[in-house]
């Protein structure tokens, strides 16, 4: 039965049942509905939009969940659907439907599972599916059946076709190329291999796993003893190795852009959770390529190629939708996105077109895992098969293979249902249970696996490749009763794991998952003669056969191709109009501010984050690389950074290659790495238009340059993929081919993230400015971003000529910094040296420089301004450093010094450029301004526009505190307890329990962690503790509002309610809620219970998630945590999607202890009433607030620390934490 709810005019919701509602159950409904009203009939009459019939969303299954978790029982869908009176309302195809009225069958899917089906002609079936296997595959599958005897069933043909898609499988990788007739000695993977055989010092894991894993450094392990129920935190040591992977998901990405970036930053955590026996996702990082969004008035560039009748998506909608999606997974999953890149591009000459019309969305990411997890051990027979994760769907269905082929090759209908579905809350569960398991002494998983392209029949059968195995189909989870065999085993919805574990181990992993809400499904046991097995409880048999036969060995692919050099048109130019080029290559979309990028995603939450993209005052994005700290005593860590230089590569591929290697390490040599240039290692993703004329030719060489330049620089490249059919055809039979692009991700062990240095110039007049040439080449246009302005790309283009000259300044420059001898530094890469100049200044709100070029050997001011050449601008204030330099044979230009005016001065030869800083900086914002209109709309985009650059960062201390841990009387790493107990509350979907955890600990509370199973099943009733902290994060995903659904667990869950109510009728108690955990104490009147009527949290005034790093004030106020800190203004991170207090009294009844420096937007990030930030209640015990403190209270966790304080060892907001602390200690004499 499906039931009515109508919470506004247009505004309805829908809940499915396949039980008869007790009245009970529909008041709980009402309410978690916000008093929606139950509409008592069986049809809705008009015009409704809601989500595809056949799509179960993730905000249903979360929807769902809620209810379970307060006692309704029978529920299977709830979806939101909008009343629209429109003939032709806009909606998206991608997601949803119209229907014309609602009835008892709104979401019924009249299909019954079909049955299996014995294929007679592979090759009609091939077609008919859009499995994209070549003609040697269709013969193979062929000598296959008649091997055994009988005809493959379609669950067989699917399964190998996903399984050896060139997604998965990587033939043109690992094909034989035959270049102007004549073979290659190495395929493209042997070459890629030899960096590792060359430079494998690093090197633990390398092209055999979900991951690479490098070398890692000694660390702590902050992890609960027990994780099978509530427990107390404990440091333990640990060794560990780095991981570091790089997916694209570009053909998902470019039909349904929010959830092919979604599911793309997904499936990335997931490879990083997959490596080894389990391992642990840190931070990510994103790319973004996308043709021209000709959204801004005056990018002359755009206006030369017509914009095609796009496929799916415009290229604007594409840069939104897909950098929201992949936003919105690490949000609420939990994972940072700490460094990324973007370019758009498009270009028509002699007849042929070239653009990122398929475009390329790239995920990376960093983590780590304990070195003696990182390898996978070997399944024994009788070892038990284990799915943890969301249920199957009809959605993702053979997105492998589609992803071989061009975009728009296959129907509309097929590449459609190829596109998953994101539920990053779900994931998170998962990957609760996997961490659970890795911070065990021994860590019991035998061997893991994601699920990604394949579905399960890829996932198990390279779990059990060289053992076989046994499965239940009826063991699968099922969410559409209607999945044939095929459907259940080949779908691809995310946030599934598979794993191999001892029977003996089972009720371990069992235990954590349920107390983690990890859906887990026993779906099958190891054998030992590589036979892989799927059949069903009535013994029907939708896959039985040889792992041999399924994982093929079909003909190599071999690929012919003929040498084409490239003929681009020179670019003209006029040095008179320097001006007008600087502005509008800083407005290219590749150059221009990312901060509509930035502002929406997470970049502080595991408190571990020691540089993300945004940097100095004014907290703008560009930083060179982003850090993690390995644990929270601020030591070592992990770096990555991002090179690419694709438009180069098309006048030529080797220097193309170089060039990118060459920026990632330019961005990546900011912070000190352990070992050096030889502790770098890196992952190449390539993403080109094979199999057309002259492209596997380029590919080849890019490849092999790629390889000699790494080996000769001394360092590997132990992981990478590659995505070969970047072409996109229309149904006119035009084709753009999206330019072959090489993406560098570099990572390095960094051995003390306090010492990495951002672009920023410190403000001291009279320090120098150093010049640094690495490219040991002649300065050239081609391929930039001047260039593109222009509508060219030119002739020549940069290169590194000499590997030697790089590594060895490399290793100077890093000795330096290690010496904390440069002030600040910035690589030269897109715009120039121009960009790199003014973007020094940008982030500041005063000083500038006064440069004379004159000593460079480049007599052409515009192609030493613009050329791409890689390089390093540093601010050195110790006269040494030059001598140092001169030492060590490097070359570098004393370019001038910082100056008290605000402009960049330019001098070269008899001519003199002065740049107005805050004009050009306009320039650059600017574009960011077009787009954040999209995402903010126009009244919001304009007043960010305005007071971005008026809302610096700048802090008052109060000159009482000192920064040292001890004179708070505390421990950097307290291992002993302390008798004062406080517990963190978490609920799935919180993502913000770690760093709490461990602030409280760090003020010297024993921590307890305690989940809402734990008080639902009355195994935790809380007395034991004097605090507790409900923490950040996305509780069941924010579906049906923030808070909403954690707390009707306490509300309608006897056990967890009494636990509750217990706690605070006591009077030596104190309770903080931050973000997720302000929503829920605000939901649960626990601030002002005497108020009958209580504030609301509402969705900021921006409409969108906010994140940044922004000035409080904290106000005379009586708070038992907040009080010490009377009067200071502090920095302090938020990243939410629903801050704003709006309270429906005067301000007089409530204390609001700290309020947002800034009235206006975005330094006041949500619009709450009077600014507030905080409010704690009358008697001081009880504080709620949005941004989080606990992200904050260690100075590297600062993005912008005051300069007169690098020695601090915690910031004020740690004293919070030692008071309540203090606080409790006596109470407890009191008693």
């Amino acid at each position: 039965m499906v039931y009515f709810f109508q919470h506004s005019s247009s505004r309805f919701y829908l809940a499915e049942s396949h039980i008869n509602l007790e009245s009970i159950d529909l008041e709980k409904l009402t309410w978690l509905f916000g008093n929606a009203k139950n509409i008592k009939q069986d049809q809705l009459e008009g015009k409704f939009i809601g989500p595809r019939k056949e799509m179960i969303t993730p905000w249903s299954t979360n929807a769902v969940e809620i209810t379970q978790n307060m006692g309704i029982s029978g529920i299977d869908r709830i979806e939101e659907v909008t009343l629209t009176k429109l003939d032709s309302p806009e909606f998206d195809p991608m997601l949803q439907q119209v229907y014309k009225n609602l009835d008892q069958k709104a979401f019924h899917i009249p299909d019954s599972p079909e049955p299996i089906i014995f294929i007679d002609n592979i090759d009609i079936y091939n077609e008919n599916e859009g499995l994209a296997l070549s003609g040697d595959e269709v013969k193979y599958l062929e000598d296959v059946s008649k091997a055994i005897n009988r005809k493959l069933t379609d669950s067989e043909i699917y399964g190998f076709a996903q399984i050896n898609s060139e997604h998965c499988r990587h033939k043109i990788f690992n094909g034989t190329f035959i270049i102007d007739g004549k073979e290659m000695k190495d395929s493209l993977f042997t070459l890629i291999k030899k960096t590792s055989k060359a430079n494998p010092e690093n090197i633990v894991s390398a092209y055999k796993d979900n991951v690479a894993f490098i070398v890692g450094p000694k660390s702590e392990q902050f992890a609960p003893g027990n994780q099978e129920e509530s427990d107390f935190f404990e440091i333990s040591d640990m060794e560990t190795v780095i991981s570091l992977k790089a997916e694209t998901h570009n053909f998902p990405t470019t039909v349904e852009p929010f959830n092919g970036a979604a599911t793309g930053s997904g499936g990335e955590i997931r490879d990083r959770l997959a490596g080894g026996k389990g391992s642990n996702a840190m931070a990510g990082t994103a790319v973004y390529m996308t043709s021209y969004p000709r959204n801004s008035k005056g990018h002359n560039w755009e206006k030369h190629i017509a914009p095609r009748k796009w496929l799916y998506q415009t290229p604007e909608e594409i840069l939104i939708k897909a950098s929201n999606g992949a936003s919105d997974f690490g949000n609420k999953y939990g994972q940072p996105l700490i460094n990324g890149s973007l370019l758009t591009f498009e270009h028509q000459e002699h007849g042929k077109n070239h653009g990122y019309d398929k475009v390329i969305m790239l995920a990376g990411g960093i983590g780590y895992a304990k070195v003696s997890d990182a390898q996978k051990d070997i399944p024994e027979e009788g070892d038990i098969i284990v799915v943890l994760g969301g249920d199957n769907y009809r959605i993702g269905m053979g997105g492998g293979a589609v992803s071989s082929v061009a975009t728009g090759e296959f129907g509309n209908e097929i590449e459609l249902n190829a596109i998953q579905r994101a539920n990053p809350e779900m994931q998170k569960r998962v990957a609760n249970t996997i961490r659970a398991m890795s911070e065990s002494d021994i860590n019991p998983i035998v061997s893991i696996h994601d699920h990604g392209a394949g579905g399960h029949l890829n996932s198990l059968s390279e779990l059990v490749e060289d053992t076989g195995a046994n499965i239940n189909i009826n063991n699968l989870p099922i969410g559409d009763p209607t999945l044939s065999y095929k459907e259940i085993l080949g779908n691809e919805s995310q946030e599934r794991m598979g794993l191999i574990i001892r029977e003996k181990d089972y009720k371990t992993l069992e235990n954590i998952a349920r107390r983690e809400r990890a859906p887990i499904y026993t779906v099958g046991k190891v054998r030992n003669d590589k036979n892989f097995i799927i059949e069903a409880d009535d013994k029907t048999c939708p896959v039985d056969i040889k792992l041999d036969y399924l994982f093929g060995k079909p003909p190599k692919t071999i690929l012919k191709d003929t040498t084409q050099s490239a003929k681009f048109s020179p670019i003209e130019y006029s040095p008179a109009k320097l001006e007008s080029y600087v502005a509008n290559v800083l407005k290219l979309e590749a150059v221009a501010c990312k901060d509509w990028l930035t502002n929406k995603v997470d970049r502080s939450v595991t408190g571990k984050v020691a540089m993300q993209q945004c940097a100095g005052p004014l907290q703008l994005p560009l930083n060179n690389l982003g850090i993690v700290a390995m644990d929270y005593q601020g030591t070592t860590g992990i770096s990555t950074a991002i090179g690419h230089s694709s438009i180069s590569g098309l006048i030529n591929p080797e220097a193309g290659s170089r060039l990118a290697i060459a920026e990632a390490l330019t961005n990546v040599i900011w912070a000190p790495v352990s070992a050096g240039l030889r502790g770098v290692s890196l992952s190449a993703n390539w993403m080109w238009p094979a199999k057309n004329d002259g492209e596997n030719a380029r590919l080849y060489k890019a490849v092999k340059a790629v390889s000699d330049f790494a080996i000769e620089l001394g360092i590997n490249i132990p992981t990478g993929k590659d995505s070969l059919s970047m072409t996109q055809k229309y149904p006119d039979g035009n084709t753009v081919y999206s330019p072959g692009t090489v993406i560098i991700s570099a990572v390095g062990e960094v051995k003390d993230i306090r010492k990495a240095i951002t672009p920023t110039i410190k403000t001291k007049s009279g320090t120098k400015i150093i010049y640094i040439n690495l490219s040991s080449s002649s300065y050239e246009l081609g391929g930039s971003s001047f260039a593109q302005s222009l509508n060219k790309i030119g002739v020549n283009t940069p290169d590194v000529s000499d590997s030697k000259y790089f590594a060895s300044t490399f290793a100077v420059i890093q000795n330096l910094i290690s010496n904390g001898k440069i002030l600040s530094g910035h690589d030269i890469s897109a715009g120039g040296m121009i960009t790199t100049l003014l973007e020094m200044n940008f982030a500041n709100c005063d000083h500038g420089m006064d440069l004379d070029l004159s000593t460079i050997d480049e007599s052409d001011i515009v192609k030493l301004l613009f050329s791409e050449n890689p390089g390093l601008i540093m601010q050195v204030e110790d006269k040494n450093v030059l001598q140092e330099l001169t030492d060590n044979g490097v070359i570098f230009y004393e370019l001038g010094s910082v100056i008290n005016k605000r402009q960049v001065i330019i001098k070269h030869n008899n001519e003199s450029h002065s740049f107005d800083i805050e004009k050009m900086r306009d320039h650059w914002y600017h574009t960011s301004f077009s787009m954040d209109i999209k995402q903010s709309g126009v009244k919001h985009a304009k007043v960010r526009l305005k007071n971005y650059k008026r809302q610096d960062l700048h802090y008052n201390f109060n000159g009482l505190f000192s920064g040292s841990a001890s004179d708070l009387g505390i421990e950097m790493s307290r291992r002993s307890k302390s008798g004062v107990k406080a517990a963190i509350i978490r609920e799935k979907g919180v993502n913000g329990d770690r760093e709490m955890a461990f602030a409280l600990h760090l003020a010297g509370f024993d921590v307890k962690d305690v989940h809402m199973t734990d008080l639902i099943s009355g195994r935790e009733d809380l007395t034991d503790v004097n605090m507790i902290v409900f923490v950040g994060g996305f509780s069941n995903s924010d579906v049906l509002g923030s808070a909403k659904g954690w707390a009707g667990a306490f509300l309608f869950n006897k056990k967890a309610k009494k636990a509750l109510d217990d706690f605070y009728e006591r009077k030596d108690t104190l309770s903080l809620g931050v973000c997720n955990g302000c929503q829920l104490m605000v939901e649960l009147g626990l601030v002002y219970p005497e108020h009958p009527e209580k504030p609301v949290m509402e969705a900021n005034n921006s409409g969108k998630f906010e994140s940044g790093f922004i000035n409080v004030n904290v106000h005379e106020n009586n708070s038992v945590m907040l009080k010490s800190l009377s009067g200071m203004r502090l920095g302090i991170w938020v990243a939410h999607g629903e801050g704003k207090f709006s309270f429906p009294y005067y301000s007089d009844s409530y204390h609001i202890a700290m309020k947002y420096s800034y009235e206006k937007y975005p330094g006041n990030p949500n619009g709450s009433d009077w600014g507030a930030a905080a409010i704690y209640s009358n008697d001081g015990r009880h504080l709620a607030m949005m941004p989080h403190l606990e992200r904050a209270f260690l100075p590297w966790q600062w993005p912008y620390y005051p300069n007169d304080r690098q020695n601090d060892e915690v910031t004020p907001w740690v004293e919070a934490f030692v008071n309540a602390k203090n606080w409790v200690q006596k109470q407890s004499k009191k008693n």
